[in-house]
Order: structure tokens, then C-alpha cells, then sequence
């Protein structure tokens, strides 16, 4: 082995050098990595003009909210609880409907300025109105179903039932006790 080592070894350095360079070659050294870039610039991108950008996502078209699934039912119980649901429902609004129409006829239907209320302004006062609440004392008899059932009906108001304490308010109102609304929330 040593004889043909002795004889050969420039050929051995020459493969030796072959199997270097294509070693490099595959493995980084020889091959450049290019990027490929557009000249135009995408107007969503975060550098890109603001003016461009707000308008690209204005046109952008609507896509609709995704519609909410209700949970799965077992077969034999399809429709039941939506049955269930809808009659309470009903018997819910039959019930407020008669209350409602008792303090109209208690009250004489004679609106207030909502207004008093503190954190009700004059658009929030005429969104009540649109939802037949116009007095205090029907704002002061308000559950907490009927304050989360109005509440969702308010918009960008959310919130403010509990927030502003109105029940709190209207009942010192609807009583007329204007010492202590004062007392609780300050001058009117």
C-alpha cells in the first residue's frame, strides 16, 4: 500500500483538491443568493405612504362577520331549546308590555327631560325615546335584564346605564327628591 501511495500521491492530492472545490461549491461558497424585488411597493405595507395606505384599505372590500353557530344539540332534542327560548321570550315581552302600559297610566304618559340625568345627553335622550323610555321612573324600575336587553340597543352608549348609575339617578328623579340626587350627584 505504501508503494502505490509513493507512486501515486499527486493523484491523490489532485482528487483530494476535486472533492475541496466542489465541497465549497455546493455548500456556500460558490453559490450567491439572490433576492428578487418588485419596483413597486405594496400600499399595505407598513413604510408605505400614509395617504395611499388609508385609501387601499378604505376601497378594500367589506367582507361580511362571520354568522355565530349555536352549539350542537343532541338530535333528539333539536329545536326545543329554541322553542323554550322564544316563549320566554314572548312571555318576557308580554310582561314588560304590561308594566310598561300600568306606569303609563299611573304616570299620565307625561315625558321628563332625561336629560337631568347625569351622562345622558340630548342623542342619548332621543335614542331613549325611540325605544318608548321617556320618563324617570321607568328608567328607575329597570332590572338588570332590562338594562343589559337596553344597553344593547345603545351603540357606542354601551355601557353608560351602569357606568353613570341612571337607575340610581331616576329613582331620586322620579320621586322628585332633587335634595338628595344632589346630595348623591350634584348639582343638576
Amino acid at each position: 500500500m505504501m508503494l502505490l501511495l509513493e507512486q501515486y500521491w499527486w493523484l491523490f492530492v489532485i482528487a483530494l483538491l476535486i472533492g475541496v472545490l466542489i465541497a465549497w461549491r455546493v455548500f456556500g461558497g460558490g453559490g450567491k443568493t439572490r433576492v428578487e424585488t418588485s419596483l413597486t411597493s405594496d400600499v399595505l405595507e407598513e413604510g408605505a405612504a400614509p395617504a395611499k395606505r388609508n385609501q387601499a384599505l378604505i376601497d378594500a372590500p367589506k367582507t361580511p362577520p362571520e354568522p355565530e353557530l349555536p352549539p350542537a344539540t343532541p338530535q333528539a332534542m333539536s329545536g326545543v331549546g329554541t322553542a323554550v327560548a322564544a316563549g320566554a321570550q314572548l312571555h318576557e315581552h308580554h310582561i314588560h308590555e304590561a308594566e310598561q302600559h300600568a306606569q303609563d297610566e299611573t304616570a299620565g304618559g307625561q315625558p321628563d327631560d332625561l336629560t337631568r340625568i347625569k351622562g345622558l345627553g340630548p342623542k342619548l335622550s332621543a335614542l331613549l325615546q325611540s325605544l318608548g323610555i321617556t320618563r324617570f321612573d321607568q328608567i328607575a324600575g329597570w332590572s338588570d335584564a332590562d338594562i343589559d336587553r337596553i344597553d344593547a340597543q345603545l351603540g357606542n352608549f354601551q355601557g353608560r346605564i351602569r357606568r353613570d348609575n341612571w337607575v340610581e339617578q331616576a329613582g331620586f328623579l322620579a320621586k322628585g327628591d332633587t335634595a338628595g340626587f344632589e346630595g348623591r350627584f350634584g348639582k343638576l
